[in-house]
């Protein structure tokens, strides 16, 4: 089974419970996280993951509105895009 990968991208002021917010809803989604990074760089946070949707209980739009409603509770903005919008930027 090939993955569909999508990418998630957080920013927002560091405090604690971000990951777990954000991981958690993924892990509940059935999206296993391929890649990830974060830093806090003078108090600003930001995470960006790989992901496979492949075995989303949820399709794009209801993964990413539910990512947006998770991140609006622990006061980060959250960014989902599919692997292809990024791909065709690049010919772009």
């Amino acid at each position: 089974m090939s993955n569909e990968l999508a990418i998630v991208t957080v920013l927002g002021v560091d405090k604690p419970g971000i990951v777990a917010e954000i991981s958690s809803a993924l892990a509940g989604a059935n999206v296993n996280i391929i890649d990830i990074s974060m830093t806090v760089l003078r108090g600003f946070f930001s995470m960006i993951m790989v992901v496979d949707i492949s075995r989303s209980e949820l399709d794009l739009n209801s993964l990413r509105e539910e990512l947006e409603r998770r991140g609006e509770r622990v006061g980060v903005k959250v960014l989902v895009l599919h692997e292809s919008v990024l791909r065709f930027m690049q010919r772009v």
